[in-house]
């Protein structure tokens, strides 16, 4: 707090306290957080004291982790939709729907704790996906605010996928995403060369309204007949938003570009070309984000270096190249394909760090002192020549023989990254290593094999030095904050839901593992012992996705409240810009930030971090839907086999069992099982009259029945009971 903002009255106080919770109304914040994001020179306890009283006045409610978070549904006149009104009646928000498939909604609004539940009388032609404004009233307390949307402020895609139908007059689309309120009505001189029962993309050129009963449109593109899996996993990404194409005006761009550099641009770089340099990765990447150098100074400190493809060399903003990769955000990889964020020839060659070529880069250089201590951090534009691509597997193979190409500089390496990992750990850090389930193709793209992927000591090697740049690049630019914010772009990452950690904790310990969870720093520890317990205890792998599900999302943000999984105070994505745009404004607003102070307009900035964070969601959600399918693909050949299965989960109308041999989950209704079975809740089902349990964890002993492409599911049922 500046001089000036010491003689601030607790009144004024409590004001700029407010006004923070209103920029972000989702967030929640203790008392060291607010005195840091306000920059105050007040102690904790006066702070605390101003707090106290906000709750008495509730404006805003103590939880039970120390944190406080705004109640939006007050009854304060700020808090109302307009003077005057009685109770929350007037109440305005923008939001996204979330449609059901029963036809209602709920929009999920940032200036709410809560959705709102909006009947399908009310949606005024609003689908799934779409920016509306809703005008709502709180219910009964305890339920959620129902309303009524009022305006479609921007629909959320103008493309949709799914079966075309055609017949003597006219066409319609049935779409394949259930959760669409309605059919799409296409004009037959509008169906393009597309044939009954075909897959199709259809672009909406009149929305619905009072006059039209279903939006119309057009067939952009013909996908074929439906059921093989190359449309399927094409299916996907368009599904999710994703162009399988690149623009013309973007390809163009792209095949003009050349790594030829001038020698101005060489000058202004740092140049590691004559320092060992390598990259390791995956044996199947093709572009290479990051490679690591290593020497030793003439003090007998170590210095390495974090480099980074310098994708900001080629990509300026304003660019038609710039403008895709920022409406894809982000690459996404499905089972047997990549949707990449640039074109190929960015991605695999230019900005590839492949070996034996000079290649741009932005680099972190870290100067290590022989206790293995940073003492010394430097970032800027470099040039590198990589001597050498490793995969994981030969990098493993060299830290656990001591022996091969460049073997002393990977076991510097690797021995400066375990003390980083171990500084991680002891501040708090969270060690959620839950196994990524992989697929062995042939040739055709057939999943022939499913197989855990291993994480090894080449693998941490990489990551910890790529989380060291990344935190540090974040540090550098809050240590630059004075009294007025320098924006940018933070990866955060919030404290677990109390609520669904209290539900987590009470099953977990019927399951014979007890939790604490009242402080932060308790909760990732007795997680951490958790996974270890799980190594010893087979019944408690169960427990692993259930915690994952307990933790908040980690997002995109110019607010930095830290990332908790990890514990840093600051965390940013800095080291993979061929894949992901954040990095790439990390890129540009790091470059300006490093002789000088730059301030970026941060509501900009922040409806960017918005969309970036929206399209890794979308990501996510394709990457999953690719797996779902692949297993259904592999489980097809499988019908009416037997295999031995765990019961992963649990909803009102059956169980979710896991298959041991091959990772592939299935469901089994209720309504399937050798006896009338009840759920009791609480992942617990018993049958009628035997009185078998059923429970998480529990072993039993399933056939295959069947697979269902199009909802990505594959039904079993009880064979026999361990």
């Amino acid at each position: 707090m500046t001089k000036k903002n010491k003689s601030k009255k607790k009144s004024d106080l409590s004001y700029e306290i407010l006004k923070l919770y209103k920029r972000s109304p989702k967030k929640r914040y203790h008392a060291k957080q607010i005195i840091k994001k306000l920059r105050l020179t007040v102690n904790v306890d006066t702070l605390e004291s101003v707090l106290e009283r906000l709750a008495k006045k509730g404006q805003i409610t103590l939880l039970e982790n120390g944190k406080y978070k705004l109640n939006r549904l007050s009854t304060s006149k700020e808090d109302k939709g307009s003077k005057g009104n009685k109770g929350n009646k007037g109440n305005i928000t923008i939001g996204r729907v979330d449609m059901t498939r029963r036809g209602s909604a709920f929009i999920i609004s940032d200036d709410l704790e809560v959705d709102i539940h909006v009947p399908p009388k009310r949606l005024n032609y609003a689908m799934h996906g779409d920016t509306v404004k809703v005008e709502y009233a709180a219910s009964q307390r305890g339920s959620k605010p129902t309303g009524t949307i009022l305006e479609i402020v921007e629909r959320g895609t103008d493309h949709f996928i799914g079966v075309i139908n055609i017949s003597t007059n006219y066409a319609f689309l049935i779409p394949d995403n259930q959760r669409l309120n309605t059919d799409i009505f296409i004009p037959l001189e509008h169906i393009k060369e597309a044939k009954n029962g075909e897959k199709v993309v259809v672009k909406i050129i009149k929305w619905q309204d009072a006059k039209t009963k279903s939006p119309i449109g057009k067939v952009n593109y013909v996908l074929g007949k439906s059921g093989s899996a190359d449309i399927e996993m094409k299916s996907i990404l368009i599904q999710q938003g994703f162009n399988l194409t690149f623009p013309e005006a973007v390809i163009a761009e792209s095949e003009k570009l050349n790594d030829k550099l001038s020698k101005s641009e060489i000058k202004r770089r740092r140049d590691f070309r004559e320092i060992t340099t390598f990259t390791i990765d995956p044996d199947t990447a093709k572009d290479f984000d990051d490679a690591l150098s290593i020497q030793y100074l003439e003090d007998g400190n170590c210095e390495i270096g974090v480099h980074i493809a310098d994708v900001t060399h080629y990509i300026k903003e304003g660019t038609a190249l710039d403008k895709e990769a920022y409406l894809r955000s982000t690459s996404v990889y499905l089972v047997d394909r990549v949707c990449p964020m640039l074109p190929e020839k960015l991605s695999n060659v230019l900005c590839s760090l492949r070996p034996g070529e000079d290649k741009c880069t932005f680099s972190a250089v870290f100067t290590f002192d022989k206790d293995n201590k940073i003492v010394d951090r430097w970032f800027g534009k470099t040039l590198i020549h990589s001597d050498r691509r490793f995969t994981y597997e030969e990098a493993q193979e060299i830290i656990e023989s001591g022996e091969g190409e460049f073997a002393a500089e990977i076991k510097q390496m690797n021995k400066i990254a375990k003390v980083l990992r171990k500084e991680k750990f002891k501040n708090g850090a969270i060690n959620f290593e839950s196994p990524e389930v992989k697929f062995k193709l042939d040739e055709e793209g057939n999943p022939v094999e499913l197989y855990l992927k291993s994480r090894k000591e080449a693998h941490m090697l990489i990551e910890d030095f790529m989380l060291l740049a990344n935190r540090e690049v974040a540090t550098f630019i809050q240590k630059k904050q004075g009294g007025q914010a320098v924006p940018f772009v933070y990866r955060v990452h919030d404290l677990p839901d109390q609520s669904k950690l209290s539900d987590f904790a009470l099953f977990a310990s019927e399951l014979g593992f007890k939790m604490a969870i009242t402080t932060p720093k308790q909760i990732a520890a007795t997680f951490n012992a958790l996974t270890k317990e799980s190594v010893k205890k087979e019944e408690l792998k169960v427990l692993l996705p259930l915690a994952i599900r307990t933790m908040s999302k980690a997002e995109y943000s110019t607010e930095n409240i830290g990332h908790y999984g990890l514990a840093f105070d600051n965390y940013s994505h800095f080291t993979s810009p061929i894949r992901r745009y954040s990095d790439v404004l990390v890129h540009r607003l790091l470059e300006k930030n490093i002789d000088a102070t730059y301030r970026a307009d941060e509501e900009e900035l922040g409806t960017m971090c918005k969309h970036i964070s929206s399209q890794e969601r979308k990501a996510m959600a394709a990457e999953r839907e690719s797996i779902k399918y692949k297993q259904a693909e592999y489980l097809e050949k499988h019908i009416g086999k037997t295999f031995d299965g765990v019961i992963s989960g649990m909803i009102e109308r059956g169980l979710f069992v896991e298959l041991i041999e091959n990772f592939c989950e299935g469901f089994i209704s209720f309504e399937s099982m050798p006896e009338p079975t009840n759920y009791e809740g609480n992942y617990k089902a018993v049958g009628r009259h035997s009185g078998t349990v059923y429970k998480l964890g529990k072993k039993v002993k399933v056939s295959i029945v069947s697979v269902d492409f199009a909802k990505r599911r594959v039904e079993m049922e009880i064979a026999e009971e361990e």
